[in-house]
Parts: C-alpha cells; sequence; structure tokens
C-alpha cells in the first residue's frame, strides 16, 4: 500500500526567526503526487493558522500536476522546479497552475528559464545552496530578485546560512542552528541553575511559598511562566494571576511540565527562537505520539524528554552536565542520553522526521506500530501548537 510520510524543516529569516515550516512529502512503496494531494486533503484540520506560511515539496519528485488534486491553502506555497515546465507535460501543468494559481517557489534550475517565460507568477525563487559557491550564489541570487523573493534551501551550519544571507536571500531553511554556536560550557550559568533549583522543588513537591521565594529570586521566571500558561497554546479558560493560582488551577505535575519550557527560555544563542520552537515540536510531537502507547501518567514525562532534548543547543552545556543536577526519572534520561528505555523511539522518531529520510521515519514509526496518517496528523498538530507557543 502507498505511503507518504512527512519530514519538516523550519525556512528562519535574517531576523534569526521561522519565516515558514517547510514539509517535505516522501513519496514510499509506489505513492504518486495524488496520493500526496490525498495525505494533504487529509490534514486540512491541522494546517497551520494562515499568518504560518508553509512551503511544499515532494522530496525525490517534483511537486507535478497530480499534486494539484489538492486544494492548496493560501498561507501555502509550492516548490516546483523549472524542468517541470520544459517537459512533454509542460503544457497542461502550467494551465493547472495558471487555473488554480497557487502560491509558488521556482526551484532555480538549467530549466527556470523556461520556467520564467511561461507566463505563471512566482512569488519565491529558491537556490540549492549545495550547488552554488559563495560567489556564484551571490551571482544567483542577484539574478532572481527581480522575479521572486529568493531563499536558500539544503543549508547546513551556520557560515553558509550567513553566505547565504549576504548574497541577498531573504530567508533559508535547513538545521545548521541545532548545534551550539560555541563550545560546551564547563558548568550552567546562575540563571539556569536557578530554573533547575525552581524545577527540582516542584517535582519534590516543596510547599508553594518555598517555590515561590525561589521564583521571587529572579522575576522574570515568574512572568515568562505566566506568559506560557495564558498562551493560546495552554488552552485555559481563564487567566492564571499568580504561581500559587497556578498550583491550584494545574497542580504539581502540569507545572512541572510548564516550568520544564522555562529552561528553555535560558538561552543566549542566537538561533534560541528556532531552537525553541524546535524543542516545543518535539516535545508535543512526542506527547501526541504516546496516545495509547503509554499510560497516560507519561503522557507528561514524553513532553519534557522532548522538550529538554534541545538543552545541549540550548544551554551550551552538555548533556550529561544538565541531567546531573536534575531530579528527573530515569526513563527521560536514558532517551535524553540515547540508552534507549521506553522513551528513546519516540524521541528517535521526533528527531528522524527533521531529517531527509523518508524510509528512517516509516521505519521509527513502525517500530511504534504507527502509520503515516497517525504520524502525519501528530506533526501537524505539533507544528500548530510550537507556532502557538511562540513568545
Amino acid at each position: 500500500m502507498p505511503d507518504v510520510f512527512i519530514s519538516r524543516q523550519p525556512l528562519i529569516n535574517r531576523q534569526n526567526r521561522i519565516l515558514a515550516n517547510r514539509l517535505t512529502l516522501h513519496l514510499l512503496k509506489g505513492a504518486t503526487t495524488q496520493d500526496a494531494a490525498a495525505t494533504l486533503s487529509s490534514l486540512a484540520d491541522y494546517w497551520p493558522a494562515d499568518e504560518k506560511q508553509v512551503f511544499i515539496n515532494c522530496g525525490k519528485k517534483p511537486c507535478d500536476i497530480g499534486l494539484l488534486q489538492w486544494s492548496v491553502p493560501t498561507n501555502t506555497t509550492l516548490e516546483v522546479p523549472g524542468a517541470s515546465f520544459a517537459g512533454p507535460e509542460a503544457a497542461a501543468f502550467i494551465a493547472a497552475l495558471q487555473a488554480t494559481q497557487p502560491s509558488l517557489c521556482l526551484m532555480i534550475d538549467e530549466q527556470a528559464k523556461a520556467a520564467l517565460s511561461s507566463g505563471v507568477t512566482f512569488r519565491f525563487m529558491g537556490l540549492n545552496a549545495q550547488r552554488f559557491t559563495a560567489a556564484h550564489l551571490k551571482s544567483a541570487a542577484a539574478q532572481t530578485q527581480p522575479y521572486g523573493i529568493g531563499v536558500a534551501f539544503n543549508v547546513y551550519d551556520r557560515q553558509a546560512f550567513q553566505v547565504c544571507l549576504d548574497a541577498g536571500v531573504n530567508a533559508a531553511a535547513s538545521w545548521f542552528f541545532k548545534t551550539p554556536s560555541n563550545a560546551p560550557a564547563k558548568a550552567l550559568n546562575p540563571g539556569q541553575a536557578q530554573i533547575i533549583r525552581v524545577l527540582n522543588l516542584v517535582r519534590k513537591n516543596a510547599e508553594v511559598k518555598e517555590i515561590e521565594a525561589a521564583l521571587k529570586q529572579d522575576v522574570t521566571l515568574s512572568y515568562k511562566l505566566l506568559r506560557y500558561i495564558n498562551s493560546a497554546g495552554f488552552g485555559l479558560s481563564c487567566e492564571i494571576q499568580s504561581f500559587r493560582h497556578a498550583v491550584t488551577i494545574l497542580g504539581y505535575d502540569k507545572l512541572n511540565k510548564w516550568l520544564s519550557l522555562l529552561l528553555a527560555t535560558a538561552s543566549k544563542d542566537p538561533m534560541a527562537q528556532a531552537q525553541m520552537h524546535t524543542a516545543l515540536c518535539r516535545a508535543r510531537l512526542m506527547e501526541n505520539l504516546g496516545h495509547g502507547l503509554v499510560d497516560k501518567s507519561e503522557y507528561d514525562n514524553l513532553f519534557i524528554t522532548g522538550a529538554f532534548s534541545m538543552l545541549e543547543a540550548l544551554l551550551g552545556v552538555t548533556m550529561d552536565k544538565v541531567l546531573e543536577t536534575m531530579s528527573l526519572p530515569e526513563s527521560i534520561c536514558d532517551a535524553l542520553l540515547g540508552h534507549g528505555g521506553v522513551y528513546g523511539p519516540f524521541l528517535d522518531l521526533a528527531i528522524a522526521c527533521e531529517g531527509e529520510d523518508g524510509e528512517a521515519i516509516a521505519d521509527q514509526a513502525a517500530m511504534l506500530g504507527l502509520s503515516g496518517d497517525q504520524f502525519n496528523q501528530a506533526l501537524m498538530q505539533a507544528l500548530v501548537f510550537a507556532d502557538t507557543m511562540e513568545i
């Protein structure tokens, strides 16, 4: 049976913020772009809100006329290669694009001139950064500017990201920010250590007044915590006014889950926003994937595992150094240290969907007994959650 699995990349702008989510559709077991269209149609209820842009590509296969069986949302851009405008099916493809008029990103290749002379409008111009030297990238970016907004793909390190920006592109997609910008520090800084102190107090169910006293030593912690809890992503019907109020409404277990996000906010890395978005997406994805596979009491632990999986990049300290200061269940530590355990397969799947190997995503999902539809729905819900929680 044909399978379609989705992987993701963030598209990061000049301000180091996520401009859009880039989704790659991996067409497996003979799946076609018509199957991809059906998959995307089934995700309509989970699609990001209009203010968040989504880029779509079909991985090793070009986005062709089959994908246009999907009613493309207004906030979504299809990546199309120039070669699709020069082959035997080009006329039908051009006619379909002119009839439906989706937002398009032309992926620059040897046939780009045919695409630009086709009469089709392109909102974005896409450059494969791996195909160009720094000098040639600048030249290519300059040539595309009259036709659309320049974006770069396959950018694998921070230096290449800066080269792309210097060349004139407006944003770049990849995971170059997942590694720390500097060599690992020997210890946590005082702000990070204070957050961990509060987390440990909550995990031990300390008295509310003791936790409040710890929070008052850094007034920004209480402010950040209340912003998270009162955000749209949390979904509460009433506004939380204080830490004591939060304990009353949420209880210690739920509060621990949201306090875990504060640790991620302690980063000083220029890419902290993108790293935080990644941590949030992993957290909610792992929580979603656990439904029906682990006991409900473990959902929050899956969330925390995902949220903490980016701590090396966010805090600039090795994972073992972070964990030795925290009171965490062994199952969370095992997953974060790469020792497997019950949460390990969930984290492996969350990380796999940030890569370009569709087969690896499918294999990891199969280990958990998950179908492509189940995984894709969980991923889209997680993306929407991470978008909503951006602060």
